[in-house]
This record gives structure tokens, C-alpha cells and sequence, in this order.
């Protein structure tokens, strides 16, 4: 063996044992870089180390380094939810006049009040009429006795309803020994209120209104309203009188009433020059009813039907307070100064066509 061949050995040896030592203490560097210590403290480094194709040390320097980029997606901010603000509008307050605000609610509750007032009457009124009394019905025979009102003493009285201070409304129907005549009182009336009216009076004090219809029959059916009813007669023999009345005695109320009152001028559109007294105002309902009457002269009676509709006034009497609003209207001359009358209508009045007022005492009754 050649001197060469031996150093070629040898040199080989070296080689393969430090070969082998590398790859012996590879895994420890490994292991230990990745707990963040050099390999080159172990005398392990990447120069002369070959990756692929290069030196691992070139490589290393090719590669930039890695720089942790910062996240450009804006950040997420937190919501928060607010109540929007209310934009403050700023306003010059006025000194106010306490006396003023005082006013003003006082304005407003007597508003209320007024309200409360009419709805309350309203509903009184419906009230009256739909819970009416019992309908008493009676059947009698009676015989008359002298008339004890001043001035009628040669006369015969059949009291058919004593004096009340309610309203008797009902019918009558008769049959009697002579021809009659049939009566009906209102009041007692307050003093002055016999303004040329009929009075009759038992004592020259108590003084009533007489609604005296000469029927000068002896038999016959009457719808009548006061308070009191009796059938008369001019004679100073008495007379016999059978007959049968269904009646009510009401309660006065907005829609029973008996009273003296006086007439005013006429408001109606054409009746200037007319005088006019309201007994039942206009409302939406229909009135249904008896009026009893005795006036200081001869009237006509009154009863509206409406409002009409545009274009509903086609030739019959209109009534209008403005020329807008129109009732139809019912027109009855009496020629009487004193009578009864069973009526129906949205308002219900007495009417004359002369200028000075006149007095009228009346009994009416609403409802069936």
C-alpha cells in the first residue's frame, strides 16, 4: 500500500466521522432552536451547509425577513346604542298674566260643564219619555155638582181629575145625560201671570188657566193635557156622565211641562212682523204629544218637521231662521184662544201674525 493510498484513507475517515458527527447533533440543534436558542452556539450553523441547489447560508440571506403586517380591516367599533338627542329648540317665554290663566280654566271647566249640563238633560230627557208611568185606565159614572169657581156658580162642574201638580195626559171618551162642554185647568198660575187669558179660581186667589171647549155635544172622545180635567155644563140642573179615561200622571221635566209664558218676535226669515212662542225647541228626534192651552187671544199652532235636505222645499210652507236651514212647516189656525191639540214634530210652537206679544198658559206632554 502506497503512501498516497494511506493519506486518501485517512482523509476519508476524517471525513466520515465528521459527517457523522453532524448528523449526530443535528436533531439537538433542531431541537433547541425551536425553544428560541442559536444552533450556532452548538457549533451548528448553516454555512457550508447545503440547501437543494445553495448553501443554506445564502439562503438565509435571500429570504427577507418576515415582518408581521398589521391588519388593515379598520377595527370593528363597539356599538353603542343611544337614544337620539332631541334638538333643544329654544323658545322666548312671555310672562304670562296669572288672572289670564286663571280665566282660561275656568272658561274651560265651565265648558265642560256646560257639556256635562247638556248631555245630562239630554239623556234626562230620554229618560222622561221612554220610562213613562203606568197607563191607568178607569171607567166611571158620576153626576155633577155645582161649579165652585167665581162667576160659575149657576153652572154644573164633573170633576174628571182633581187639581195636581202633575200632568194628567190622556183620552176621554163620554157619553152624558145633556150636551157638554169639556175642561181642562193650568197651573196654579204665580201672580201677574193672568195676562188676558180665561181664569178660573174657587177663591179669588188660587187662580188657574181654563182651556174651555164648547163641544155642545153628548157624547165624544177627547185627547187632553192640564192639571186638572172636568166636563161642564151651563145649567144649574145637574147632569150624568159615564165614560172610560186612560191616562198618565207625569212628572214635569223638559218635555212635560205646565207653565204661562210670553211670546217673542218671530225669528223666522218672512215673520218679522210675527210673534211666536217655543214650546218644544227643535231637536233631531221627533216629538209625540198632548198640548192644553189658554192664550190672551187667538193663535195659530206651530209645528216644524226637519231639517230638510238641498232641494227638499218643493212648494210646501218653509220655515228658516237664515235661509239655509229650513223646516217644514205645519200651520194650523185655530181662530181659538184656548183649545187642545195632539201633535208631532221636530219643534213645536204658538204662533200669531200680529206684532204685541201675547200670554200663553199651556199644559204638554210628551211620549206615547
Amino acid at each position: 500500500m502506497t503512501k498516497t493510498t494511506v493519506l486518501t484513507i485517512f482523509s476519508a475517515l476524517i471525513l466520515f466521522a465528521g459527517t457523522s458527527m453532524a448528523f449526530e447533533l443535528l436533531p439537538q440543534a433542531e431541537a433547541l432552536k425551536g425553544q428560541g436558542v442559536p444552533s450556532a452556539k452548538f457549533g451548528i450553523g448553516t454555512k457550508g451547509v447545503v440547501c437543494g441547489d445553495k448553501l443554506c447560508s445564502e439562503v438565509e440571506k435571500e429570504q427577507p425577513k418576515k415582518v408581521k403586517k398589521e391588519s388593515t380591516e379598520p377595527k370593528k367599533k363597539e356599538e353603542v346604542k343611544t337614544e337620539p338627542k332631541k334638538k333643544e329648540v329654544k323658545t322666548e317665554t312671555k310672562p304670562t298674566d296669572p288672572t289670564k290663566k286663571e280665566s282660561i280654566k275656568t272658561e274651560k271647566k265651565d265648558s265642560e260643564k256646560d257639556k256635562i249640563a247638556q248631555k245630562t238633560a239630554a239623556e234626562k230627557q230620554r229618560y222622561d219619555e221612554l220610562t213613562l208611568p203606568p197607563r191607568t185606565i178607569v171607567t166611571k159614572t158620576i153626576t155633577s155638582m155645582q161649579d165652585s169657581g167665581l162667576g160659575h156658580e149657576n153652572h154644573q162642574l164633573a170633576i174628571i181629575f182633581p187639581p195636581s201638580d202633575k200632568v194628567y195626559r190622556g183620552m176621554l171618551t163620554y157619553v152624558a145625560s145633556e150636551p157638554v162642554q169639556l175642561v181642562a185647568l193650568h197651573g196654579p198660575l204665580a201672580p201677574g201671570e193672568e195676562q188676558g187669558q180665561a181664569i178660573w179660581s174657587p177663591d179669588g186667589e188660587t187662580k188657574f188657566a181654563l182651556t174651555f171647549i164648547p163641544k155642545n155635544t153628548a157624547a165624544g172622545t177627547w185627547h187632553f193635557a192640564g192639571n186638572a180635567i172636568a166636563v161642564h155644563t151651563m145649567n144649574e140642573e145637574p147632569f150624568t156622565i159615564s165614560y172610560t179615561a186612560a191616562y198618565r200622571e207625569r212628572a214635569l221635566s223638559n218635555v212635560v211641562k205646565s207653565e204661562t209664558i210670553t211670546s217673542s218676535q218671530d225669528p223666522g226669515l218672512g215673520h218679522e212682523n210675527h210673534q211666536i212662542a217655543v214650546l218644544l225647541p227643535p231637536r233631531d228626534r221627533a216629538y209625540f204629544g198632548t198640548l192644553g192651552f189658554a192664550a190672551s187671544e187667538p193663535v195659530q199652532l206651530v209645528a216644524l218637521h226637519g231639517p230638510l235636505q238641498p232641494g227638499q222645499e218643493q212648494g210646501q210652507a218653509i220655515w228658516s231662521p237664515d235661509g239655509e236651514t229650513k223646516f217644514g212647516l205645519t200651520f194650523i189656525d185655530k181662530d181659538t184662544s184656548s183649545g187642545t191639540w195632539q201633535f208631532a214634530g221636530h219643534a213645536i210652537a204658538v204662533h200669531t201674525m200680529n206684532q204685541e206679544p201675547f200670554t200663553i198658559s199651556y199644559s204638554i206632554a210628551t211620549g206615547q
